[in-house]
């Protein structure tokens, strides 16, 4: 494990009261407890953006997974877009969105499916790649994609992930180049993260409360 492989450990005992924190009032009643307040989320990304400058090589495409990825994507290049020097050099930047889904079994695992069309993905070939994700659980899904991006020959292929999920008794299946916190498994909303495409538009990581849960069921 290189020295980028570290992260902020976030444990069960670390959660925040909402009424301390600015919650948008069609939330109030849903949120049980803040995990991560915004601006921790915030620093913590100015951070990983900082290591991934100073382990650049050259011109970066920057690959956004949808839907979730996408804040966390739009402050990561923000953040590197500030400081992508290297010896006094800049760090190009493209960008590519994708949309990826597994259909093994509805678990994330097993063959992908991605957006991009075969032309797009025959661009990857000699580049740098850095995948943009916002949050890795099972990591059987993001196995998949780089197994199938590589079939592309890019110069490299690394992951930048906010979060990852821990579990007691477990090892990570896979582990980001770049990772932002590990998380108890409890299911996570705010900062982009959806429940049935409810709470993206909430700056805060939240854990919501089971109330929250069957009223916006499918």
């Amino acid at each position: 494990m290189t020295s980028n492989n570290k992260w902020i450990d976030i444990t069960s005992d670390i959660q925040y009261s909402p009424d301390l924190f600015c919650i948008p009032p069609h939330y109030n009643k849903d949120i049980k407890s803040v995990l991560i307040p915004y601006g921790f989320v915030k620093d913590r990304i100015a951070r990983l953006a900082n290591d991934i400058v100073n382990d650049a090589n050259g011109p970066l495409n920057v690959c956004c997974i949808l839907k979730g990825g996408y804040q966390f994507f739009s402050d990561l290049v923000a953040e590197i877009k500030k400081i992508r020097t290297i010896n006094n050099s800049s760090v190009p930047l493209t960008y590519d969105f994708i949309r990826v889904k597994s259909y093994i079994n509805t678990q994330s695992s097993g063959n992908v499916k991605i957006s991009l069309s075969e032309e797009e993905l025959r661009k990857f070939e000699g580049k740098d790649i850095l995948i943009v994700e916002d949050l890795v659980d099972t990591g059987k899904t993001m196995i998949e994609l780089l197994k199938y991006l590589k079939q592309y020959n890019p110069r490299s292929i690394k992951v930048a992930c906010l979060l990852i999920k821990k579990r007691e008794n477990q090892d990570y299946p896979y582990i980001p180049d770049y990772v932002g916190f590990s998380i108890p498994d409890e299911f996570i909303v705010g900062y982009a993260l959806d429940y049935n495409e409810h709470y993206r538009d909430l700056d805060h990581i939240c854990i919501i409360n089971d109330e929250a849960k069957k009223r916006f069921s499918i």
